[in-house]
């Protein structure tokens, strides 16, 4: 028989058993830190990531969700000793206990600097820390922008400098939170802000003042130093003190130490510009008197030169040296003809000495037949025919009645 009065067995199914597990586990556990050594490390195209903590004595499973694992700064690796910050949970299709991980660093280093070293070596290989890309700061801007905290000592630094050495200067004050969470986005919109404006400023400054190494990591967001490096304004970092170092610094076109140094390089002090232009324009003044009194010298000894002060003299000198030029010209021609003459004279002389009319007048005689032959052989002529005989003075008409030829 049974017995009515022994307490009812409370039945579990494994699912109710699994769940107040897991209830008990989170309450007992619901934030706590585990250090260990990655195996087992699996990465699926889901994003999640699967592994293993062990120790010499034990392991533990554990899980990285996708939204977590994007925001991990550097790259898991088997055997690599990690703290990891999370819940414990059960993984009911198994029946296994798992770390549920929020938060991974690699032991002994922060993430943070992990991070940031990835970073730097992303942004740098893109080239946006080249010094070719760097741009020159305008050596008197008309206007500065300046993104930075309105209440902060940095903006109070930074326009005690410039009012002391340009004063009444114009300054556009954007304002942005400079730390804390949402700060790197308040910067970047601030940037974009200025280079949007209508009438924008000729150089802009992103500055800050001392903090440690957590209230300055908003100058480290990827998101920021790409809008800076897209910002078409020359842009000055001046972020914490002379050893703090951000990628906002080194991607900015100039970077100051300090706020008080930006405020030195962005504008030059207007009484030593002044002295400076002083000194030039009398330098200009100088040489312009020196030019003008050699202009001067020069259109002196212009004037004084015969030419100017008497202009027929140059005239007549020339008619002169046509006129004697004509006289040679004429003299020369009269000698070419003279010594001419003088050679036909000669030419003549013997042409009227070997000249047959010459030999006629000496008392010699040409005897031609009728048809113009001149007669040197008496065997050349005939009996009873007509001959002339050319005297130096008129001609005789005869027939041949004898021929005596002469002897063999």
């Amino acid at each position: 028989m049974s017995n009515s009065n022994a307490p009812a067995k409370q039945v579990l199914t494994v699912s109710r058993l699994t769940q107040k597990l897991q209830w008990t586990l989170r309450d007992s556990f619901p934030n706590l830190w585990v250090s260990g050594e990655i195996s087992n490390l699996t990465q699926p195209q889901s994003g999640h990531v699967y592994l293993t903590l062990g120790d010499e004595n034990a392991q533990l499973k554990a899980v990285i969700w996708r939204s977590t694992a994007q925001r991990i700064g550097f790259d898991l690796q088997n055997g690599m000793q990690v703290i990891c910050r999370g819940e414990i949970d059960i993984y009911p299709p198994r029946g296994v206990y798992q770390l549920i991980i929020q938060k991974i660093e690699p032991k002994g280093v922060g993430s943070q600097q992990l991070a940031l070293k990835k970073l730097h070596a992303k942004l740098a290989a893109e080239g946006l820390f080249d010094a070719e890309r760097k741009r020159a700061i305008p050596v008197v801007p008309r206007r500065i922008g300046v993104v930075t905290s309105p209440t902060g000592a940095a903006i109070r630094d930074f326009l005690q400098v410039v009012n002391r050495r340009w004063p009444n200067l114009d300054i556009l004050i954007i304002p942005a939170r400079v730390q804390g969470q949402g700060a790197a986005r308040e910067i970047a919109e601030g940037v974009s802000l200025a280079a949007n404006l209508a009438d924008r400023p000729d150089v802009l400054v992103v500055t800050r003042g001392g903090g440690s190494a957590e209230d300055l990591w908003s100058f480290n967001d990827e998101e920021l130093v790409r809008t800076i490096a897209n910002c078409p304004l020359p842009v000055i970092s001046a972020v914490g003190h002379e050893i703090d170092v951000t990628l906002s610094d080194l991607v900015a076109d100039v970077r100051a130490l300090t706020p008080s140094e930006a405020g030195e390089l962005v504008v030059p002090e207007k009484q030593h510009l002044t002295n400076s232009l002083n000194d030039l324009q009398l330098r200009i003044r100088t040489a312009l008197i020196r030019r003008i009194e050699m202009a001067r010298e020069q259109l002196r000894s212009i004037e004084s030169r015969r030419v100017l002060k008497e202009p027929d003299h140059l005239l007549n000198v020339a008619r002169r040296n046509v006129d004697e030029l004509e006289m040679r010209m004429q003299y020369a021609c009269n000698q070419q003809m003279q010594q001419r003459e003088n050679t036909i004279a000669v030419l003549a002389g013997r042409l009227q000495a070997i000249s047959p009319l010459n030999v006629l007048s000496r008392g010699y005689s040409v005897t031609e037949s009728a048809e113009g032959e001149i007669l040197s052989n008496a065997a050349e002529a005939r009996l009873g025919s007509h001959i002339i005989t050319r005297l130096a003075t008129g001609k005789i008409e005869s027939q041949i009645v004898g021929i005596e030829k002469p002897e063999d």
